[in-house]
C-alpha cells in the first residue's frame, strides 16, 4: 500500500510562512508528477502548484510569486513554501502524487489526508 501523508499547517497571521510537507511512503517503485491542492469551505478542490519528477513546477495565478514548490527524491518529499499568506489561502490543502505502486506496477494517482491552513489575525 502507498501512502501520502502531509504536516505543517496550521494557525498564521496575515503575511506569515508556512511550510507544508507530503511525504510518500509504502509499496513506492516510483513517482512523476507531484502537485498541491486545496480546498476551502464551500468551494471545489483546486489545483495550485505542481512539479515534475526533473523540478519544473507551476503555480496558479493566486499563489504565484508568494508559493514556492519543491520536492526531494531521495525521501519521496513534496514541499509547499507558503509565503506572504493571505485570509483567503486558508483551506485544507492536500498533497496529489502519480505514484508506481511495486506490487501492481499501476501507475496512478495518490492522494493525503490534508491538513488545515487558517490565515487570521
Amino acid at each position: 500500500q502507498v501512502q501520502l501523508v502531509e504536516s505543517g499547517g496550521g494557525l498564521v497571521q496575515p503575511g506569515g510562512s508556512l511550510r507544508l510537507s507530503c511525504v510518500a511512503s509504502g509499496s513506492v517503485l516510483g513517482i512523476t508528477s507531484m502537485a498541491w491542492y486545496r480546498q476551502a469551505p464551500g468551494k471545489q478542490r483546486e489545483f495550485i502548484a505542481g512539479i515534475t519528477h526533473s523540478g519544473d513546477a507551476d503555480y496558479e495565478d493566486p499563489v504565484k510569486g508568494r508559493f514556492t514548490i519543491s520536492r526531494n527524491n531521495a525521501k519521496n518529499t513534496v514541499y509547499l513554501q507558503m509565503n506572504q499568506l493571505k485570509p483567503e489561502d486558508s483551506a485544507v490543502y492536500y498533497c496529489k502524487a502519480k505514484i508506481v505502486d511495486s506490487w501492481s506496477n499501476e501507475l496512478r494517482d495518490y492522494w493525503g489526508q490534508g491538513t488545515q491552513v487558517s490565515v487570521s489575525s
